[in-house]
């Protein structure tokens, strides 16, 4: 089972228009979903999209005139929308990272403490696994991924690692891989540094670099804001901190005024542009509460940032 994180939060800061249409760009196992169609009436739609087979598969059982699901990354969230005659929309929810079903099924090789094949990709229908990733990477490139996308100190030691161990034999397990990655980190990190499974950042790197996750993210957040109607929320829940941190700054660059360069000539429409901000920050950046995390513990590191797009009359 998964339980969706702030559920009834995120839910609430799309503002739900009964007769709206939605996007859940990220349906998982769907309880974003099932909320924002029990505030719908008949003259709602919701359109969920997902990489995930899986997650298409569970989509496919929830019998809902007003609901449709679509095997796609939320990159292509405006192609899909205007392929269904949709232009704007009322509200954009995204949950970004991995779900409950995801990390534990063995087969999906997302778990550093589950066994399983070392594959990662959130679609299964195409694209190269982390095994076969790993089999041909240049040390300086896993190297590389693993500092960037998991913030790990011991970087380049983990790189050398690997690349010593594949000389010996493939690595194609999830605990090959994390016994690899453990016995460097182990070797290094202080008491204090315990807390954490020694593979974490390792894996939490790989995957980001397998399933191109912030490449995606990049892509899609200028179409939420195109396809936004006036008044239109996007709310968007993280995961860890390259994610918030780039939610962040493109809420805060969207919402900002940009001043018209000194000493340059400019339309007055030109002008009119840069002083109207497309976007409006909603409130502070939202955490689960204690309860939550004390139930979920997937959900301590969550953090939930929302924006609604702006109306100029006229």
């Amino acid at each position: 089972m998964h339980t969706s994180v702030l559920l009834h939060e995120a839910v609430e800061a799309l503002a739900i228009k009964p007769g709206g249409i939605y996007v859940d760009g990220t349906f998982g196992r769907g309880g974003h979903s099932r909320m924002v169609l029990s505030l719908l009436d008949e003259r709602g739609r919701l359109i969920a999209l997902d990489k995930d087979p899986a997650a298409i598969t569970f989509g496919g059982m929830l019998q809902d005139e007003r609901f449709s699901i679509h095997h796609c990354g939320f990159s292509f969230m405006q192609q899909k929308l205007l392929q269904l005659g949709i232009e704007a929309v009322d509200g954009i929810l995204l949950d970004l990272g991995v779900s409950s079903p995801q990390l534990e099924e063995t087969l999906r090789g997302f778990s550093f403490r589950l066994a399983g094949p070392l594959d990662m990709r959130m679609d299964t229908s195409r694209g190269q696994t982390a095994a076969e990733w790993l089999a041909v990477v240049s040390e300086d490139q896993l190297e590389r991924v693993i500092r960037d996308y998991g913030e790990e100190r011991y970087a380049r030691q983990i790189a050398r690692a690997i690349i010593v161990a594949r000389t010996r034999q493939p690595i194609v397990t999830t605990l090959q891989l994390a016994e690899i990655v453990a016995a460097v980190v182990r070797a290094r990190q202080s008491r204090r540094e315990t807390v954490r499974h020694p593979a974490t950042r390792t894996f939490q790197a790989i995957r980001i670099y397998i399933n191109q996750e912030l490449e995606e993210l990049s892509l899609a957040l200028p179409q939420c804001v195109d396809l936004l109607k006036p008044g239109g929320r996007l709310v968007i829940i993280s995961f860890h901190s390259l994610e918030d941190r780039m939610v962040k700054q493109f809420i805060r660059k969207a919402s900002t005024v940009d001043e018209p360069p000194r000493g340059i000539p400019m339309p007055e429409s030109e002008i009119q542009r840069l002083s109207k901000p497309a976007l409006k920050r909603i409130g502070q950046a939202i955490h689960p509460g204690s309860n939550e995390v004390e139930e979920n513990v997937r959900a301590r590191s969550a953090v939930m940032r929302v924006a609604e797009k702006q109306f100029y009359p006229g």
